[in-house]
């Protein structure tokens, strides 16, 4: 094929060998069906479900929030103990509520935001 200039793929000689009826070893076991009792089973898909706009708004800060956590804090500090990692953790969220300005809350800590939209929540 190479010297007529011609460039065909596995996929495409295989088609043409069955369509000629000209079946290899080779093709029927690349291109066999798979099948087995998990993929043809008729059980239905129990996670699938219907999401409102609030469960949508709550996934994606929540989404936010954990890759915030991790590339700020877990990527950053090894923990040699669990108690270690429960105290430097109690210190971030602290931090990460009192301390850090947020850019999406106009510059000020979340604390800060929230005291200011709900004033009767403020402490």
């Amino acid at each position: 094929m190479d010297r007529l200039g011609y460039q065909v793929s596995r996929r495409r000689i295989s088609r043409i060998m069955k369509e000629n009826s000209l079946v290899s070893n080779y093709t029927v076991a690349q291109y066999k069906i798979y099948s087995n009792s998990c993929n043809e089973s008729n059980i239905p898909n129990i996670v699938d479900r219907d999401f409102d706009d609030r469960d949508k708004l709550e996934v994606a800060v929540s989404e936010a929030t954990n890759k915030i956590l991790k590339i700020e804090f877990i990527y950053q500090n090894k923990f040699v103990t669990l108690k270690e990692l429960e105290l430097q953790l109690a210190e971030y969220i602290y931090w990460y509520n009192h301390i850090r300005i947020h850019g999406s809350l106009g510059y000020v800590t979340p604390i800060e935001y929230r005291n200011e939209a709900v004033p009767e929540m403020a402490a």
